[in-house]
């Protein structure tokens, strides 16, 4: 096994694996929370959902570990869960069968564009600075998503965003956490975000601020009310409204996942010549945990950016991800326990993880008019957008504009620009 996951080669060993599924785990647990509660508002069965959300993560993380030996978890899309209830059934009338079938739809597509080399094509020619830009834009996107959780950062009418109550109980337990992990790691402690998770989870019981589980193990909730519903409607798509929904599925999953891919290989230090190894392999199991997780009965499935938690820890090949899947599975028995694992526990992970992508900043070339503005949009966009896709689709639209301007149009690859003609169209549709 040691052979077939190249442990010699990355640097690793078992321990550190597995610290690294576990951390990655606790860091996206609460898509099994959240991702029911979002889709079950556009009519879906929320038990079925939460059956359907963890064996999605468990097929797609074990794709991407065994087929591609990344150490990724994948499940479904923060993003595009939202966009599926409350734009494509709610807001536009579509039931959710017929959404879901969609979903299906943009799948396959994904399967066939992996398959014939494209997808990995597109992110081969982007260039090595938009790399760069795209890994940091990630790493402060996943940090604000940490201080959102955590309470410190706040909605505010006034101002959009505000600092929040720091004499809070649930903001001093993930400042605590918050503490502890860092001096864990600077003081040279293997697993520290991990250990830090653990000790403000025990805090958080012993104040009161997390409610003990009421029980420990529960039962499976039935799948049958969403599974296989995806074949019953495959009639249903052919409408322009239908038609535009599995377009946007497609559009926001391929540059979701294309940025974490990036992302994720650049902070493990896979990145070979500005190109990703296996990248055929790792999309090809996410496109294909897509169109598992459609017929299960939930949202398009992507690669999580918040496995920079477990990267950090030491993960490095697709022993993480088999981790991952394990977690997942030992969850669906287990579900009442992930009550204890709060957005105050995780916060600190994905605050701490966010810095530490955010040094991709240096290897931008900041001499260069060029790259400097496309490089910035791409990663203050971000955060500010709230999406991975948006920040990249700017950044693309600006790059080959700046280029032309320098009167430099043939260093610049053909399909970047048939990508920023494109993302002028798409946001001119949308």
């Amino acid at each position: 096994m040691k052979n077939f996951f190249q442990f010699a080669e990355r640097n690793t060993n078992y321990k550190q694996e597995t610290l690294a599924g576990i951390t990655t785990f606790l860091s996206m647990a609460y898509i099994l929370v959240v991702n029911p509660l979002i889709l079950s508002q556009a009519g879906m069965d929320k038990g079925a959902v939460f059956t359907a959300t963890a064996l999605s993560a468990i097929i797609g993380s074990l794709l991407i570990g065994l087929l591609a030996n990344f150490p990724i978890g994948i499940a479904p899309s923060m993003g595009l869960n939202s966009f599926f209830t409350f734009t494509v059934s709610i807001g536009m009338g579509v039931k959710w069968e017929v959404a879901l079938t969609g979903v299906f739809i943009a799948g396959v597509l994904f399967v066939i564009l992996s398959l014939l080399k494209i997808r990995e094509k597109i992110i081969n020619v982007i260039p090595q600075d938009l790399k760069h830009a795209i890994a940091a834009g990630i790493g402060f996107f996943v940090a604000f998503i940490g201080l959102k959780n955590a309470g410190i950062i706040i909605g505010s009418e006034a101002t959009f965003v505000s600092i929040g109550n720091l004499t809070s109980g649930p903001v001093l337990l993930a400042l605590f956490g918050f503490i502890v992990s860092v001096i864990m790691m600077v003081r040279g402690i293997s697993g520290g975000i991990f250990y830090g998770m653990v000790i403000a989870t025990i805090v958080g019981i012993f104040t009161g601020l997390i409610e003990k589980p009421t029980a420990i193990v529960g039962s499976v909730p039935d799948i049958s009310p969403t599974f296989g519903v995806v074949f019953n409607h495959l009639g249903d798509i052919f409408t322009p409204d239908v038609l535009a929904v599995i377009f946007t599925f497609l559009f926001v999953a391929f540059f979701d996942t294309a940025g974490a891919l990036i992302a994720v290989a650049s902070q493990a230090g896979l990145m070979k010549d500005n190109k990703i190894p296996n990248a055929g392999r790792a999309l090809l199991a996410d496109a294909g945990s897509a169109v598992a997780g459609a017929v299960l009965g939930t949202s398009t499935t992507a690669s999580f950016v918040e496995s920079s938690a477990g990267i950090a820890v030491g993960g490095r090949t697709g022993f993480t991800s088999v981790i991952i899947a394990a977690c997942f599975s030992v969850a669906m028995l287990f579900s009442p326990i992930l009550s204890v694992v709060t957005p105050e526990v995780t916060a600190p992970a994905l605050i701490i993880v966010g810095a530490l992508m955010a040094t991709e900043i240096s290897k931008i070339n900041w001499n260069n008019l060029a790259v400097i503005i496309p490089a910035f949009v791409t990663i203050i966009m971000m955060p500010l957008t709230f999406s991975v896709a948006t920040g990249i689709a700017l950044g693309f639209i600006l790059y080959p504009l700046m280029m032309l301007g320098m009167g430099k149009r043939r260093e610049v690859h053909p399909i970047m620009y048939v990508l920023g003609f494109l993302f002028v169209g798409y946001f001119i549709y949308v």
